[in-house]
């Protein structure tokens, strides 16, 4: 059965590595692309790759924090181009560099309020629309981090957990209503994230290679898009270990801060 691609796609962070290359593989003729970031600059720049590979491309420079903003935003949208497909990929990350470091109140709190709640605020009004119609199709980009946390960034681990607790709560209510969810598990990814990574970064991908695999994904419709199948292994390996073993492997893989010596 030849799947039924979406026509309009709304793409949120599409500033950064991930979001880019994801709007990139939607770009083409008879394509329309709604694309949210923060970066003025690199996301007019993403608009224009895609407009020239001939997808009509409305931008909207936004902080996804702004509930009321955003809803009344993805209103307007959906109302002048119903969503086929929302991917909700802006986040935001906060590393350590030492053991001897501790997260600020107001790290955490931006790294919690971006990363899950602007992906709640996204979700929740297209996800209503969608089922009132019947019909509709969201993603929600999660990492790797939600089923291990490490040292190095735990607001980060945190947000990226409880989305993937969200996400599975959400998706029977959604397939209630014929509104398909799948969840995207990317492990390391080259961006500008992976960049102020301090530590190992073992398997890096290019954003465009993890844009393939999540593409390929959303097409089957697939409930979870996991990625690089190694690390995921690797992960379920760690978690059945004793946690104090599961530390010291962690920090052995240089994947916990350095302690100052």
């Amino acid at each position: 059965m030849i799947p039924v691609l979406p026509r309009v796609v709304v793409v949120t962070g599409a500033s950064g590595a991930i979001g880019a290359a994801l709007a990139y593989t939607y770009a083409k003729p008879g394509m329309c692309l709604a694309l949210q970031g923060r970066d003025k600059g690199r996301l007019e720049a993403t608009a224009s790759r895609c407009r020239a590979q001939g997808a009509d491309v409305f931008v909207c420079e936004m902080d996804l924090r702004e509930a009321r903003a955003v809803r009344e935003w993805l209103e307007a949208f959906d109302t002048a181009h119903p969503v086929d497909l929302l991917i909700a990929d802006a986040g935001v990350a906060n590393v350590l560099e030492d053991l001897n470091q501790w997260e600020t109140p107001a790290a955490i709190d931006e790294v919690i309020s971006t990363n899950l709640l602007g992906t709640i605020n996204t979700v929740m009004p297209l996800a209503e629309r969608m089922r009132v119609r019947g019909a509709g199709h969201v993603a929600i980009v999660s990492s790797l981090a939600a089923f291990r946390g490490m040292a190095i960034s735990p607001a980060y681990c945190a947000s990226k957990s409880a989305l993937h607790a969200w996400g599975q709560s959400i998706r029977p209510l959604l397939g209630a209503t014929g509104i398909s969810l799948t969840m995207i598990y990317p492990g390391f990814v080259k961006s500008s994230m992976s960049d102020a990574f301090p530590a190992s970064t073992p398997f890096l991908i290019e954003a465009s290679q993890a844009a393939m695999h999540i593409r390929r994904g959303l097409d089957a419709k697939k409930a979870t898009v996991i990625f690089p199948a190694i690390l995921w292994l690797g992960i379920k390996l760690l978690n059945a270990l004793p946690d104090p073993w599961a530390d010291s492997v962690m920090a052995f893989l240089n994947l916990s801060p350095k302690g100052r010596s």
